[in-house]
């Protein structure tokens, strides 16, 4: 009776089954499986359509619904300007009416 120290012999998992150096080279490319990144570009595209719906877009004119967002924002734009200009207006009438009575009454006097 030979008592030996050794570990049991492990089996060796099996080799991976050989892959086609096209499937590899094509899922490096478009960054995993093609049905993973399918389904990940359905859902982001998705998620993508629904922000730009919200923001005004028409998916079968797009040109025309970026042109009129961008007039929107050019059209917020000066209509805030314009606010502010009447704001301004509207304070300075009675500013600087204030302003230029209080230096003259403020100015000190010389002896």
């Amino acid at each position: 009776m030979s008592m030996d120290n050794r570990p049991p012999d492990r089996q060796q998992p099996p080799p991976p089954p050989p892959h086609d150096d096209r499937d590899r080279g094509l899922g490096r490319y478009i960054g995993g499986s093609p049905l993973g990144v399918a389904f990940r570009l359905v859902l982001l595209s998705i998620l993508v359509g629904v922000v730009l719906a919200a923001v005004g877009f028409d998916p079968w004119n797009i040109v025309y619904s970026i042109r009129r967002l961008i007039e929107r924002v050019w059209s917020l734009g000066f209509e805030a300007l314009d606010s502010l200009w009447r704001y301004f207006l509207l304070g300075a009438v009675i500013v600087l009416p204030v302003w230029f009575i209080s230096r003259l009454f403020g100015m000190p006097r010389k002896r």
